[in-house]
């Protein structure tokens, strides 16, 4: 058995970093949505915006795989 108090798959700061990336993804369609050029052809719907979202799932990456430091 595991002496750990909580069965969860993860930790609490796992969970703080998924909710920056969820909330990083959305900036990220967000600004692909503000693109005012027709089709989104522009420079916030071709470059911007899918750089954000990029940088949002290597954050929900980190979330996944950051362990938790043991308990003194």
């Amino acid at each position: 058995m595991s002496d750990n108090k909580n069965n969860f798959a993860f930790g609490k700061e796992n969970y703080k970093w998924m909710l920056i990336g969820l909330g990083v993804l959305l900036l990220g369609f967000v600004i692909m949505s503000l693109d005012s050029t027709e089709h989104g052809q522009g420079f916030l719907g071709l470059t911007l915006g899918p750089i954000v979202i990029l940088s949002g799932f290597v954050i929900e990456f980190f979330a996944i795989f950051k362990k938790e430091k043991p308990a003194k």
